[in-house]
């Protein structure tokens, strides 16, 4: 086992990824060592990593280690001949955005560093894999600060309830929603969390409760299924959620049950707050109908532990995301602004 900071999902060192093992938390603090970019699509795909933000990170240095696999086969660095670990990335995991927007980004410093030789590529290549990586954690720092001052200014000052896990488990800095929270408890603005168990693979259980604790803040862990009799208390301002795909008019894909939570906030009249990276927003998917929703293997519901929960070949649908309307979302925070209500034109100044 490597020994790193526990509340890091990411670290790249000695020319290999080391990838905290999220499967096994919070009992089992473990590191997998990545060399190649097989090794970095299969913990994407097996989720020993997870999180919009960490996936496009993780992504990125994928794409380094396949470019440094090259070299040292004595291949010249092209985008053709990275064509294969850069597809094998991609398809790792089809709905977070960021995974193909950080492997875009390695592509086109490629192409812009074609006139230099092998070793300036490779140089390049690693410099920018470790700026997407600054870059979000510098996202993370601003959408934090912004959304836990949109706290402040609505004037609530009670519980929040959260869905999965978006904090430094998910990302390369504080995190994104739970990075809200963190500061929000910091500046006094709210009393507690209430976080979602988050099942099928229990993100909220495992790791956001994990995270609240090692720092201190105060929560309820909660079955998904209480969160209507939580929000009828009255005793919570906001629902604060992550994203994985935000679409050009703001219909936004997120880990699945955060659909309903937005349906039930908009009932009892509690506000619902998305906070990810603008790298999130896919200006190209024209509205929420256009993500594809990556289905998951049915021993996910249908166990839990290797244990078997349901009868033997239960048939099961198990979609990883659901797609929140814009309608429903109160307010949308990312490094470059706040929008309220969001709708396709406020999302696009966000370009501006």
């Amino acid at each position: 086992m490597q020994e790193f900071g526990v509340l890091k999902a990411l670290k790249y060192k000695d020319n290999s990824l080391h990838v905290l093992d999220q499967r096994r938390l919070p009992h089992r603090v473990e590191w997998i060592c990545c060399t190649d970019a097989t090794c970095v699509a299969k913990v994407i795909r097996e989720m020993a990593v997870r999180g919009a933000p960490a996936i496009g990170v993780a992504a990125a240095y994928g794409y380094l280690l396949a470019a440094r696999s090259l070299a040292a086969q004595g291949e010249t660095l092209t985008v053709d001949a990275l064509d294969a670990g850069y597809r094998e990335l991609a398809a790792a995991r089809p709905t977070a955005v960021n995974l193909v927007w950080a492997l875009d980004r390695m592509v086109a410093c490629l192409r812009d560093a074609e006139s230099l030789p092998d070793a300036q590529r490779l140089e390049r290549l690693s410099d920018e894999a470790r700026t997407i990586e600054a870059r979000d954690v510098e996202a993370n720092l601003a959408m934090s600060q912004r959304g836990a001052a949109l706290i402040e200014r609505d004037g609530d000052r009670g519980w929040v309830l959260t869905h999965c896990n978006t904090g430094a488990l998910a990302t390369a800095g504080q995190g994104t929603a739970l990075g809200v929270i963190r500061d929000a408890w910091s500046a006094g603005r709210i009393e507690g969390v209430y976080v979602d168990e988050t099942r099928p693979w229990l993100q909220g259980s495992r790791l956001t409760a994990w995270e609240l604790q090692e720092e201190s803040i105060d929560y309820r862990l909660i079955c998904d299924g209480a969160a209507a009799s939580v929000l009828a208390t009255g005793r919570v301002g906001w629902v604060i959620v992550g994203a994985d795909r935000i679409a050009a008019n703001g219909d936004t894909a997120n880990k699945i049950g955060t659909y309903s939570l937005a349906v039930l906030a908009r009932h009892h009249g509690v506000k619902f707050m998305v906070v990810a990276p603008r790298s999130t927003i896919d200006r190209g998917c024209h509205d929420g109908t256009a993500i594809e929703i990556e289905q998951r293997p049915a021993a996910e519901v249908s166990e839990v532990g290797g244990q078997l929960l349901a009868p033997q070949g239960a048939s099961v649908y198990n979609p990883a995301f659901d797609v929140t309307p814009a309608g429903l979302i109160d307010a949308l925070v990312t490094e470059a602004g706040v929008v309220r209500h969001p709708d396709r034109g406020s999302i696009a100044r966000l370009f501006d």
